[in-house]
C-alpha cells in the first residue's frame, strides 16, 4: 500500500505542467530519431545527455525515458513500411510486418506494432511499481564483492553472449575500460595513461564518448560507406488505422506471450531487446506450425505482435534494473546511468531514499509516455514516416554540428572536440570492423564500478582476493553467468552444425 501512496505522489509531480511538457518533447524526439535508419534511441540520448544540463534532475530525466520509450515506436514504423529497421531490437519485427504491409495491411500493422509496444511498456511499468523496491532492498545487502561480480556478469554478458564475435566484443569492452581508466587514480593520486597532458587529468568525459561514438561515428560511417543512402521503396499505409475483433483477438495472445518473455531480459545485462524480440518471434513461428494452414511468411499478425510486446517489456523493466541495481542492461541505459552521475545521483538503494520524488515521478512518467506515445502513433504513424525524405547530407550534416555544439556547451575545452573527433573516428573504425559498440559504453560505465570494488574487497580482506568468491549472492550470480555462457556456447555450436549441413547439401545439389 506505501507503494501505491509513493507512486500516487510521482503521479503529482509528473502531471505538472512542466512535466508534461518534457515527457511530450521526449516522445517525439524519441520516435523521430527512431524512424530514422541506423539511428535509435541510443543516439538520441547521447545527444540530448550535453543540454539536459541545464534542466532540473527529474525534468531530464522524464523526458530521457520518453526518447528511450519512443525510440523503440519509431523504430518499428520504418521496419514495417521500408523493412530497414531503425535498430536491431527491431528486426525481428520486420519479418511479418513488412510482409503485412506489402498485402496491403500496413495501416493494421502499425496499429498491432503501436497496441503491442503499449501493452509491454504498460505491464512492465506496472511490475517496476512493485518490484523496483525490493531489488533496492535486495542490493542494499551488496558489499564490494557482490557489486565486483555484477560487474563481471555484466562485462561477460554484453561482450560474449549478445555479439557474434566473442572476440571482437571482449576486444571492445577493453577499450571501454582504458578509456575509463585515463586520469588521477583516486585511491594513489598518481596520473594513468595521461601522456602528461593537464587535459587528461580529470579523464575522458562519458559524454564526449557517448556522443563520438554513437552519434559521430554513425555520421562519419555513413559519409564514408555511403550507408542508408537509399532505401527500399516505402509502402504507404491505406485503410482502417484499427484491428478488427478477429484480428485483436489473434494478436492478444501473442502480445501477452511476447511480454512474458521480454520482462526477465530486462533485468539481465544480455544487450538489451534484441535476444527476447527474436525469440518471442520464434516461438510464434513454432506455434504457427502446428496449424493445418501456417500463415507465417504471408504476414502473420502474430508474428509482429509478440516481438513489439517484447521488446517494450524488455524496455519497461531495464529501467527497474538500472534504477534499483545500478545495472545497465544495454547502451541506452548505459548512458542514462551516466547522466545520472553527471547529476551526482547514483541509482541503487540509496536513490530510493535520498530522491524518492526524483524516483517516483519517473516511474510514473512511464505509464503517461506510454500513453502519450499510443496516441502519437496510432494515428500519425504516416506522419512520423515522412521524416524518411529528409535528405541524408542534410540530416546528418545537422546532427555533426549538433555533436559538437553539445560538448562544447558542456565544458567550453577545445581539447574536447579534438577528443570528440578522435573518439568519433574510433567508432567509424568499429563500425567499419563490425565491432559492437555496447560493450565499450558499459566497460566505460561499469569500470570504475569494478575496479573500486575489486580494491575495497581487497583492503578489507587484507589482501586475500578469495573474498571475491565468498556470499550466497556472489556464487549466485557467477552460476547464472557460468549457466548464460554456457547456453550461448551451446547455441552457437548447434547454429554452426547447421550452417555445415547446409553447406553440404548445397555443393551435393550442385554436384
Amino acid at each position: 500500500m506505501d507503494v501505491l501512496i509513493l507512486l500516487g505522489e510521482g503521479f503529482a509531480g509528473a502531471l505538472t505542467p512542466q512535466n508534461l511538457l518534457w515527457v511530450l518533447v521526449g516522445c517525439v524526439l524519441g520516435t523521430a530519431v527512431g524512424v530514422m535508419p541506423g539511428l535509435g534511441s541510443s543516439m538520441a540520448v547521447a545527444l540530448l545527455l550535453p543540454v539536459t544540463f541545464s534542466l532540473d534532475p527529474t525534468a531530464a530525466f522524464i523526458m530521457f525515458s520518453g526518447v528511450y520509450f519512443g525510440g523503440l515506436f519509431g523504430d518499428s514504423i520504418t521496419g514495417i513500411l521500408m523493412n530497414t529497421p531503425g535498430q536491431a531490437s527491431a528486426i525481428a519485427s520486420t519479418f511479418e510486418g513488412h510482409k503485412m504491409a506489402l498485402n496491403g495491411r500496413a495501416a493494421q500493422a502499425l496499429a498491432t506494432a503501436a497496441i503491442g509496444a503499449f501493452i509491454g511498456g504498460i505491464v512492465a511499468a506496472s511490475l517496476l511499481v512493485f518490484f523496483a523496491p525490493l531489488l533496492a532492498d535486495l542490493s542494499s545487502s551488496f558489499g564490494p564483492a557482490e557489486f565486483f561480480a555484477l560487474a563481471i556478469f555484466a562485462f561477460a554478458a554484453t561482450s560474449s553472449v549478445v555479439t557474434d564475435n566473442a572476440v571482437k566484443g571482449l576486444a571492445s569492452l577493453f577499450v571501454g575500460l582504458g578509456i575509463a581508466v585515463v586520469g588521477i587514480d583516486g585511491v594513489t593520486g598518481a596520473p594513468r595513461f595521461t601522456l602528461d597532458s593537464p587535459n587528461l587529468f580529470d579523464g575522458i568525459s562519458l559524454v564526449t564518448v557517448t556522443v563520438g561514438i554513437l552519434a559521430l561515428g554513425e555520421v562519419i560511417h555513413v559519409a564514408a560507406l555511403e550507408r542508408h543512402v537509399k532505401g527500399g521503396a516505402m509502402v504507404r499505409p491505406a485503410g482502417r488505422p484499427w484491428l478488427s475483433r478477429r484480428e485483436f483477438r489473434e494478436a492478444t495472445p501473442a502480445w501477452l506471450r511476447g511480454t512474458a518473455i521480454g520482462l526477465p531480459f530486462g533485468v539481465i545485462p544480455a544487450g538489451g531487446s534484441e535476444i527476447p524480440t527474436f525469440l518471442a518471434y520464434g516461438i510464434e513461428k513454432r506455434l504457427d506450425g502446428r496449424r493445418k494452414k501456417p500463415r507465417f511468411g504471408t504476414g502473420a499478425i502474430r508474428g509482429l505482435a509478440a516481438p513489439e510486446a517484447a521488446g517494450n517489456s524488455t524496455t519497461g523493466m531495464a529501467m527497474g534494473s538500472l534504477l534499483a541495481l545500478g545495472l545497465p542492461v544495454s547502451a541506452t541505459a548505459a548512458i542514462m546511468l551516466a547522466a545520472f552521475r553527471q547529476y551526482g545521483l547514483q541509482p541503487g538503494p540509496l536513490l530510493f531514499e535520498r530522491a524518492p520524488d526524483l524516483v517516483w515521478a519517473l516511474i510514473a512518467s512511464f505509464f503517461i509516455a506510454m500513453m502519450v506515445l499510443l496516441l502519437l502513433n496510432l494515428p500519425f504513424a504516416m506522419l512520423w514516416a515522412k521524416l524518411l525524405v529528409i535528405p541524408r547530407p542534410y540530416l546528418y550534416a545537422a546532427i555533426a554540428v549538433f555533436c559538437g555544439l553539445g560538448i562544447y556547451a558542456t565544458s567550453g575545452a577545445t581539447f574536447d572536440l579534438v577528443m570528440l573527433l578522435a573518439i568519433g573516428l574510433l567508432g567509424f573504425v568499429m563500425r567499419a570492423h563490425d565491432y559492437p559498440l555496447a560493450p565499450l559504453i558499459i566497460g566505460m560505465v561499469l569500470g570504475p564500478l569494478a575496479e573500486t570494488s575489486l580494491r575495497d574487497a581487497a583492503m578489507s580482506a587484507n589482501g586475500d582476493l578469495t573474498t571475491l568468491l565468498q556470499g550466497p549472492i556472489v556464487l549466485t550470480i557467477y552460476a547464472v553467468l557460468a549457466v548464460v555462457l554456457l547456453a550461448a556456447g551451446r547455441n552457437r555450436l548447434v547454429a554452426r552444425r547447421r550452417a555445415a549441413k547446409a553447406e553440404q547439401r548445397e555443393s551435393v545439389e550442385i554436384s
